[in-house]
């Protein structure tokens, strides 16, 4: 699975972080929550848009692994990434 060059973005709600993938040949849209990345990501519950990327693209890794493990066992449903997907087992 390669990440596409499509920058991620804030959600208008400010809740999730939204980002593309590209699984199998199509492009995949998926959002991690701002609570996840408060949690396992170290965000400030305060900081801003800004913030909130930086947070995002220093978790990347993580963050992808974790999408594609998603992806490959549940490919049907909707994307989203919340603080449970980042317990470890």
């Amino acid at each position: 699975m390669e990440v596409p060059d499509r920058a991620p973005a804030v959600s208008p709600d400010g809740r999730a972080v939204v980002f593309k993938l590209s699984a199998r040949g199509r492009d995949v849209e998926g959002a991690v929550a701002r609570a996840a990345l408060e949690e396992h990501f170290w965000l400030p519950p305060d900081a801003d848009a800004a913030r909130t990327l930086k947070t995002f693209e220093n978790g990347r890794n993580r963050i992808v692994a974790v999408a594609q493990r998603k992806l490959l066992a549940r490919p049907d449903e909707p994307l989203w990434l919340t603080v449970n997907d980042f317990l470890t087992r």
